[in-house]
């Protein structure tokens, strides 16, 4: 549950509890109430994610969706999974909320465009039941949906440039590193936006911020690294950055 402006504003209490936070070991992504944000925060994460939200529902494959019913199950399915994967989270009485993020697996499977699009979505599922603000949506949607995105098409990219045939390249570049420097960014960037907006100073023991920083991205990493090597195994075909031919061509095609 989110507080209201008058129990937000107590630079010890927040001091306090963002040491406790951190030296618990328990540190995710956050996602933060509209309390804790000026107006001008607000407005600034609305006018970023609506334009990148518009562009990729533009760019969204519609057709090949609206005609292909597995498409449309996988689509389905990754958004169900990141809306109760969200859900797992815990709410501090300050206003921030900490979960898993889970969105580098979510591009690798739909690509970029119905990521983000599917990120709203779960977003949205959050706002209908409480547990988003809708005012902080556009912050939330920028740090929670498209940064991840953001890097993971990035290193993807790469990956794709360098036309590797290591499959071990595919997991660990386009899924683990990426999935890691996500939270990295997200948590970073969420602290910036916090001290900004001057609600949570900066703690006294920011030298230990670094080794506390491994204990938030390597959960992120493996549990997408984890996926993303599942579903190579199994499911190749569900991932649609991967390419199959070059990463599980036959032995004797590398003579040719």
């Amino acid at each position: 549950m989110y507080v209201d402006s008058s129990r937000a504003v107590h630079p010890p209490r927040h001091v306090e509890w963002i040491a406790e936070y951190w030296r618990s070991g328990a540190a995710r992504v956050a996602v933060i109430a509209a309390e804790l944000l000026s107006s001008t925060t607000l407005t600034a994460g609305w006018l970023i994610y609506l334009p990148v939200l518009a562009w990729a529902v533009f760019r969204s494959p519609w057709l090949e969706l609206f005609s292909d019913t597995r498409r449309q199950h996988l689509l389905f399915g990754t958004v169900l999974g990141l809306f109760v994967l969200w859900l797992v989270r815990r709410d501090f009485d300050v206003g921030v909320s900490f979960h898993f993020i889970g969105m580098t697996v979510v591009t690798l499977l739909l690509d970029w465009p119905l990521a983000v699009v599917g990120g709203l979505v779960a977003q949205l599922g959050l706002l209908a039941i409480g547990r988003q603000d809708l005012a902080a949506l556009g912050v939330n949607g920028v740090l929670l949906v498209l940064v991840p995105v953001l890097v993971t098409e990035v290193c993807a990219l790469w990956v794709e440039r360098r036309q590797s045939q290591n499959l071990f390249v595919y997991i660990f570049c386009s899924g683990f590193f990426p999935a890691a420097l996500a939270a990295l960014l997200c948590v970073l960037l969420g602290l910036w936006v916090l001290w900004l907006d001057g609600r949570f100073p900066m703690p006294f023991w920011l030298e230990d911020f670094i080794g506390y920083l491994w204990l938030v991205m390597f959960p992120e990493a493996f549990i997408n690294g984890t996926l993303i090597t599942a579903l190579v195994v199994f499911k190749p075909e569900w991932l649609e950055t991967f390419n199959r031919d070059r990463y599980l061509q036959a032995p004797w095609n590398d003579d040719e």
